[in-house]
């Protein structure tokens, strides 16, 4: 199978199995054996966090105000 043509059918999965399937991927690479219990728990997780945020129960921050406030925690000077 060509590879453009999965890329082009994977996108077209919903978002916790298009999660599955790179966490597949990316341990395949790494040559983890793919845990199925540890996948699908992230696969559920994925999922209530974006519920979550499109509920408006949770807020999004930028990659940088996130590694800001990181950065804070790990120094031991939380601004908030």
């Amino acid at each position: 199978m060509d590879s453009k043509r999965v890329v082009v059918e994977a996108l077209q999965l919903p978002p916790d199995a298009r999660a599955a399937l790179a966490g597949e991927l990316l341990a395949s690479l790494d040559g983890e054996s793919v845990d199925e219990g540890r996948e699908a728990a992230w696969a559920e997780e994925i999922r209530a966090r974006l519920d979550a945020w499109q509920r408006g129960e949770v807020a999004a921050v930028s990659g940088d105000d996130f590694l800001a406030r990181l950065g804070e925690v790990v120094s031991g000077d939380p601004a908030t």
